[in-house]
């Protein structure tokens, strides 16, 4: 027979490391500060009708391995029924060695229907109703993934024009353990140079608020009239998804010029719109500063590659990849701008080309100041290097470059409730990284000292950094 996969000390190779995970990490709650969980399932407690649903609907780190396994699209994206998906999953999976899907997969199996087979064409049947079972207890709705997995705090990614009565539902509601706020998305308010995108978003913000935003001054006034809107929704954070952080100078009267254009759908040059998306960005970066949030940087995925597809599907849909833009002087002079006016809010940098490692950990340097322990992150490993290769560079650049015993540790980053194993994979990466160090008499065997900053890592650095109310997990 077959070993299974996921064992207690999967991951774990030395006693150190096993000693870390079981007695300091593994006990800790979850404070997933960035995911892309919908409010409204938490809100309405979804209850998922079988694994297809809950593991293939929206999940592009599924699609594309399909996709290379040779799987039609009609099975990944396409209107075939949920156990045809996941059949053609289940054929995927035993090629996926090597993949962190394949420990994802199992590590997700095992968690939440302890389930110790390996899937595969041969298993897949049995697996379908066995968890189709499952999932149809209380235990494995929405609430029951998040009670039974400790979840103590959920930020999901919210666009400002949102009226959140999801998260309004849920906070009226109370029987939730879990808390879970809002993260303030501003995205579509930096497409000044996309006429159709930004024109729409800009009359649902006006709608939102019931300004006129056909001048820049009521463009800025709505937008700050939502930031506080979320604010008092509990919200602490921003996020920002960009290929690169602009850094032109752009004047106030530039500015509305720009959105001028921009409102009167006429064109706007690239440096038109990388002047304007600069003036935003340090309005954004000024408005989070004076409410104490903390600020994300997502940069570098290059989005949309596949044109056919994209035309076809839209966006998030599995057609995006590590992009190759020059992100040092630019990130470091959007940074300085808000610093200079002593405006930099805490700030959490995100890398998805892992060549900027060393640059994103160097630059967080840059701008410590003292006011806070660890007030610029270098965030975990993120999208395509959120692996356990990935995990451990990142570690080893903040390591090498900064204090790990700072950082605000792992999110999901997931649209999927099943994706909570994740944490347990990442504290397992860490333990077994410094473990390692330990049985080559790197670092000191001081069981108190590492213990204590793996539960700093794991749950205790983010409860104090973001200034959010833990739940009751």
């Amino acid at each position: 027979m077959t070993r299974p996969l996921i064992t207690d000390d999967f991951l774990l190779q030395t006693e150190t490391a096993r000693e870390l995970y079981h007695k300091y990490a593994a006990p800790e709650p979850i404070f997933d500060y960035h995911c892309h969980l919908p409010p409204a399932e938490i809100a309405e407690n979804k209850q998922f009708p079988n694994l297809g649903n809950i593991w293939l609907a929206g999940d592009h780190y599924k699609w594309r391995a399909m996709r290379a396994n040779g799987v039609e699209e009609k099975y990944c994206t396409g209107e075939v029924d949920d156990k045809e998906k996941f059949l053609a999953y289940a054929r995927t999976v035993p090629k996926a060695l090597r993949n962190p899907l394949y420990h994802w997969t199992h590590l997700e199996l095992k968690r939440f229907f302890d389930i110790d087979k390996p899937l595969n064409e041969d298993t897949a049947e049995e697996i379908w109703e066995e968890t189709r079972e499952k999932l149809a207890t209380p235990e494995l709705s929405v609430h029951g993934i998040l009670k039974s997995k400790r979840v103590s705090v959920v930020c999901t990614t919210d666009d400002p024009v949102d009226s959140l009565k999801y998260h309004q539902k849920i906070r009226d509601d109370g029987a939730l353990p879990t808390r879970v706020y809002p993260a303030f998305r501003p995205d579509k308010a930096l497409a000044v140079d996309q006429p159709d995108v930004f024109n729409a978003w800009t009359d649902r913000l006006a709608e939102a608020n019931g300004v006129d935003c056909g001048r820049f001054d009521g463009f800025l006034e709505a937008i700050k009239q939502r930031h506080d809107f979320f604010h008092t929704m509990g919200c602490r954070l921003s996020d920002h998804g960009m290929t690169r952080c602009d850094n032109e100078d752009c004047s106030e009267s530039e500015a509305r010029s720009i959105f001028d254009n921009g409102r009167a759908a006429k064109p706007v040059s690239p440096e038109e719109a990388a002047k304007f998306r600069t003036y935003l960005m340090v309005y954004f970066g000024q408005l989070d500063a004076a409410k104490g949030w903390t600020k994300q940087l997502h940069l570098g995925a290059m989005r949309n590659n596949n044109t056919r597809l994209f035309g076809k599907l839209g966006p998030d849909t599995g057609f995006d990849s590590i992009g190759d833009y020059p992100q040092a002087e630019s990130l470091a002079g959007y940074l300085d701008r808000l610093d200079r006016t002593n405006e930099l809010p805490k700030t959490i940098l995100y890398n998805n080309n892992p060549n900027d490692n060393y640059i994103f950990a160097t630059l967080i340097g840059n701008f410590q100041d003292g006011s806070v322990a660890g007030k610029m992150q270098f965030g975990s490993a993120w999208w395509h290097v959120d692996t356990k290769e990935g995990m451990e560079w990142q570690i080893n650049a903040l390591s090498n470059l900064g204090l790990l015993s700072r950082f605000v540790g792992m999110l999901t980053d997931s649209r999927s409730f099943l994706s909570y194993p994740r944490h347990e994979y990442f504290r397992r990466t860490l333990c077994n990284l410094i473990g390692t160090d330990v049985e080559n008499g790197a670092i000191p065997r001081d069981m108190d000292l590492l213990g204590g900053m793996v539960r700093d890592i794991c749950f205790r650095n983010a409860e104090s950094y973001f200034g959010m109310e833990p739940g009751r997990v």
